[in-house]
């Protein structure tokens, strides 16, 4: 083999690869940030190849020691990384050769670079799983303890951005959390399709070697060896999915952002942002920008678009292994930062928000919010709902034209559409009482609200459990 060819698989090639190809198929430069799992996986693959003995104790404990040697250096930040090495799997095999000589070379027996990556993959997105639901815990807890906050802190409801129903501050904020909450659930969903070994099935139809792949899967935690070795290197469908939870989870905050956005501005001034989560303008003193938000509905369009590259990396593929793999890495990690940053400036910021609850309390009482709650009276009163329907859509016009709310008008000029209108009809009118009358389970009463934030504080605790079982 010429010396100037990859000491890896340089055997059967005559001349070197081009600077420039060496350079184009290397992914050193964004897969070191695996070595750490690298490492982990060879040394679980080290001691199971003693286990079975194809290495001897005293080579296994020098491939260990050398392994953690090395993991030393690269937390210093003292390892050199080469790009003519490729990746960080040749990376570290060859810094481990030359440390412990020979036997640093043994340690790739009955393995794959296929394999191996795709090990340190699901390793890598097995703890970063584990660090965006922490955040998402801490983002679910923040508007719980808001939403409890802000119970009986009254606000207009929407549909089509126009004034619908009274409802309170604490239901929309929990209605922001049951869309984390099915987030939360797909993303410890994914964990268990990540959580499966590919290690030993070598490039792509497994080994020779004696191995024992469940003694390693146990070392490294897995719940599984991977059953098939061909889609054990192929398979990147848990890449995708986490991308495809990422996406359903920015789509969510992306909504989030957008009604944060809303209710900043002059026009709703619904809530104040902490000066810290907004910036101002170059040239407009006055100026506060939700940065935060409008950032976090930004970036929603970057994880959507490596959904669909992963998609499309993939779609097209024979088994098993193909190089195109290599670019799974990237947007994945990507994604996942992108992911933890806006989970974290979210958990940070959500706590923090401030209410304005006059400036609510006065927009809900406008667009005739209560309408639904008179057509209610007008059928507790004997009044079929269709009719009841036309009777308060007549009553609407008539305050269109006077400028008044349903409230405000007189008894004698509600009863002028409907003669079953009698003086109680003021206590279903008012914005506390149309709230209030909706005391069931998923109802924005403020009792209801409290009982809800208290059922969704316990499922957080269980599935927080269950997650780490």
């Amino acid at each position: 083999m010429s010396h100037s060819t990859n000491q890896s698989w340089g055997g059967r090639f005559s001349e070197p690869t081009d600077a420039f190809v060496a350079r184009f198929t290397a992914s050193v430069d964004f897969d070191q940030r695996m070595a750490r799992h690298d490492i982990q996986g060879s040394i679980a693959h080290a001691t199971m190849l003693a286990q079975v003995g194809v290495l001897t104790d005293e080579e296994r404990d020098a491939i260990i020691g050398g392994l953690k040697e090395i993991e030393q250096e690269i937390a210093a930040g003292e390892f050199e990384w080469s790009v003519d090495l490729e990746d960080v799997h040749m990376n570290i095999e060859a810094r481990l050769t030359a440390k412990i000589g020979i036997t640093g070379k043994k340690l790739h027996t009955g393995r794959s670079r296929n394999d191996q990556v795709a090990t340190d993959i699901r390793l890598y997105m097995r703890d970063e799983i584990d660090a965006v639901a922490e955040e998402m815990a801490r983002l679910r807890s923040g508007l719980i303890e808001l939403a409890e906050r802000e119970a009986d802190t009254i606000m207009p409801g929407f549909t089509h951005l126009q004034t619908a129903q009274p409802v309170t501050f604490g239901h929309h904020l929990l209605a922001w959390h049951e869309m984390l909450a099915r987030d939360h659930e797909r993303l410890l969903d994914c964990r268990k399709r990540v959580n499966v070994l590919p290690l030993g099935a070598a490039a792509l139809a497994g080994t020779t070697y004696p191995i024992d792949r469940h003694l390693t899967a146990e070392l490294l935690g897995f719940d599984r060896p991977a059953e098939n070795s061909l889609d054990a290197v192929s398979d990147r469908d848990f890449a995708i999915e986490f991308t495809a939870f990422a996406s359903l989870l920015l789509m969510h905050m992306s909504r989030m952002s957008e009604e944060l956005v809303l209710w900043t501005s002059a026009q709703f001034d619904f809530i104040d942002l902490p000066d810290r989560f907004c910036t101002g303008s170059s040239i407009m003193p006055q100026k506060k920008n939700p940065d935060v938000p409008e950032l976090v509905r930004g970036k929603t369009g970057r994880v959507y678009g490596h959904l669909i590259g992963l998609l499309t990396l993939m779609k097209s593929q024979p088994l098993a292994y193909n190089k195109d793999n290599q670019e799974d890495k990237e947007p994945l990690f990507d994604t996942l930062d992108t992911v933890k940053g806006c989970l974290r400036a979210f958990a940070d910021m959500i706590p923090a928000i401030e209410s304005k609850s006059e400036s609510m309390r006065e927009a809900a009482r406008g667009g005739f919010s209560t309408a639904t709650d008179l057509a209610d009276y007008l059928v507790r009163k004997g009044v079929a709902f269709r009719d009841a329907h036309e009777i308060v859509g007549q009553s609407v016009a008539f305050g269109i034209q006077l400028r008044k709310d349903l409230s405000e008008m007189s008894l004698a000029e509600l009863k002028q559409f409907s003669d079953a209108i009698e003086e109680d009809v003021f206590e279903v009118l008012t914005l506390e009482g149309s709230v209030a009358a909706r005391n069931h389970i998923g109802g924005t009463a403020p009792d209801q609200v409290r009982a809800a934030a208290q059922r969704a504080r316990e499922a957080l605790k269980a599935l927080a459990a269950g997650g780490q079982s």
